[in-house]
């Protein structure tokens, strides 16, 4: 169901040319979209859906979709409790989030989609080309791993995921995200590029974790993401899952939460999966090199 506008919210959105947005209400929740682009004259034009990490929201793919834009239809999708989608009280499984991906694209009359998917929304693509398939005609994740890596790789790394122990925790996460800069600390960290942050204005992501709501929606992703995830794998989580949908990884050479040993081995997992390292990147590929994130896209899903 397409809604006209959104609810009044203290946090204006940030403009950028040749976007527009619309709200759609999916699985009883009202999403934000950010859409740009035209499949006119191109019949087989894939649509695109970008799927944004943590802390962030759409805006963080705004260098990379007029990139898209001359050759698909994207969207780039706040996940529940992001950027200017309501932050629901329940929901923030992996699984959950998924399915909340489809359902947008239900309303939006879209049956089948490329998603790329950045740090944890790269997570959430993962899990819908598991459980649909069908929808999917192309996943691409970008600074995040598959559901398969080898342990021998992952538990060496697994100290990189620290920052979680200071938000997972109900209701400490959200008071710590709320209260703190540890968002905009997280995101500093995370640049492989020294200068970014000097060009882009990370309030944009910051100043909306001081509301309640999206604070909690932090805390909840991050708690799901741990207690699920991390801790399913040793339980053989996703073990006997298998991944048909055409897959590409793209990670950094310098990430500093992803780091390239653990993106490698799940080839036997898949029917196609690809892996591409950018050299010289960190954490934020969207942001710091746009260009390369755009280019590898362009190249996998046409």
């Amino acid at each position: 169901m397409s809604v006209p506008s959104p609810a009044p919210s203290p946090y204006p959105m940030p403009q950028v040319p040749g976007v527009r947005h619309r709200y759609v209400t999916a699985r009883g929740v009202r999403f934000h979209v950010a859409e740009t682009g035209t499949a006119a004259g191109i019949e087989d034009a894939t649509p695109i859906v970008l799927v944004h990490g943590f802390p962030q929201h759409w805006y963080a793919w705004r260098h990379v979709m007029p990139l898209l834009a001359a050759r698909h239809r994207v969207l780039a999708v706040d996940l529940r409790g992001f950027g200017w989608t309501e932050a629901a009280r329940h929901g923030y499984g992996t699984g959950s989030l998924a399915d909340d991906v489809i359902a947008v694209l239900d309303e939006l009359g879209i049956g089948r989609a490329a998603i790329v998917g950045h740090d944890w929304g790269g997570w959430v693509g993962f899990a819908a080309a598991l459980r649909h398939p069908e929808r999917v005609s192309a996943l691409v994740s970008v600074n995040m791993t598959h559901m398969w890596p080898p342990h021998r790789r992952v538990l060496p790394n697994l100290w990189r995921m620290w920052h979680t122990a200071f938000v997972e925790h109900p209701p400490l996460g959200r008071l710590v995200l709320r209260r703190t800069g540890f968002a905009g600390f997280l995101l500093r960290h995370w640049s492989g590029d020294p200068d970014l942050w000097e060009r882009e204005d990370l309030r944009v992501y910051t100043d909306l974790m001081r509301d309640p709501g999206h604070a909690r929606a932090g805390e909840q992703v991050n708690a799901a993401y741990v207690w699920q995830e991390i801790f399913g794998h040793p339980r053989g989580r996703y073990r006997k899952a298998r991944l048909t949908v055409p897959t590409l990884i793209i990670g950094g050479e310098r990430d500093v939460v992803i780091p390239p040993p653990v993106l490698e081995g799940g080839e036997r997992h898949a029917d196609d999966l690809r892996v591409v390292v950018v050299p010289g990147a960190g954490h934020l590929l969207p942001q710091e090199r746009p260009e390369a994130v755009a280019e590898e896209v362009l190249r996998f899903v046409s």
